[in-house]
């Protein structure tokens, strides 16, 4: 039977035996972060942003590194899966039913080099944070600093509500809950654009749009024959003003479609003087779409 009288101290204990830390290694260059482990088999979650293209080590509570296997990895919702060559492992307990404003919470990682440490707070609100699109945040006025990205928010109970992942305007911590991770190791990463955007004020118009700075090979983006230097104004008639907006735009495309047919997105934008507004369908699946002249 499952204690439910257990101290702050005792929680702790237990969340920090399921906390690992991660280590990225990318073309020599290092960067680290946290990970839950998710089950006993060897499945740990973390942010995709703590990941790098290159190696990775878990050093585990009991002091053991292991080399890790990305097996998964959404950027769109910012968590990944990694997967140890270990069993028997402490997983987190977790936690899915509705977490609830006002509820106090507990956080576990390894900021700026101190492991295992532990910071408490409240939860604020759950649900879509200002500037941030629609998705759903945990969000929670507890202090985090770099580090303690990728490591479990959990409930009084040490029940994980959630994985951490930034601190928001204000000095509000987000983190993706607990039923996100699930969907996505249940279905995987969802659909994405492959480009990163960078917001800009529009010449000779009003309001601003989103600069492609780069296009990953191979991606939707770039099949479509999207180019650098593109300023995306629009999606599915609502206009594009932050990467939240292209977000949304992108899930309300793959949500509006029924059993295996291509999702496609028809996006707005502007090339080369910007004199005229284009158009372009791009296929989410990666299917050749030729745009608008």
């Amino acid at each position: 039977m499952e204690r439910t009288d257990m101290g702050i101290g005792e929680v702790g204990e237990s969340l920090r035996r399921s906390t690992v830390h991660v280590r990225a290694t990318d073309s020599g260059r290092h960067s680290a972060g946290s990970g839950v482990i998710w089950n006993s088999a060897g499945t740990i979650v973390t942010n995709a942003h703590v990941l790098g293209e290159g190696t990775h080590l878990v050093e585990l509570w009991d002091g053991r590194s292991l080399p890790a296997e990305v097996h998964s990895r959404d950027d769109a919702r910012d968590v990944a899966e990694l997967k140890l060559p270990a069993a028997g492992l402490p997983a987190a307990s977790l936690r899915a039913s509705t977490v609830k404003p006002g509820e106090l919470v507990i956080a576990v990682g390894n900021p700026l080099g101190f492991t295992g440490a532990l910071t408490t707070g409240v939860v604020h609100a759950v649900g879509p944070f200002s500037g941030f699109g629609r998705r759903t945040w945990v969000q929670a006025a507890i202090r985090l600093a770099p580090g303690n990205s990728g490591g479990p928010l959990a409930d009084a109970a040490g029940h994980v509500i959630g994985i951490n992942t930034m601190l928001a305007p204000g000095g509000i911590a987000l983190a993706v809950p607990t039923a996100s991770v699930e969907e996505f190791l249940k279905s995987g990463a969802r659909p994405r654009l492959g480009v990163t955007v960078r917001i800009v004020r529009l010449p000779r118009r009003r309001g601003v749009g989103l600069l492609i700075m780069s296009i990953e090979r191979g991606s939707p983006a770039e099949q479509a024959s999207r180019w650098i230097g593109d300023i995306l104004i629009g999606a599915v008639g609502s206009r594009l003003t932050t990467a939240a907006d292209l977000a949304d735009a992108i899930d309300d495309a793959i949500d509006g479609v029924i059993g295996d047919a291509d999702s496609r997105l028809k996006i707005h934008f502007l090339r080369g003087d910007n004199a005229r507004e284009r158009e372009v369908v791009i296929s989410l699946s990666g299917r050749i779409t030729r745009a608008a002249a």
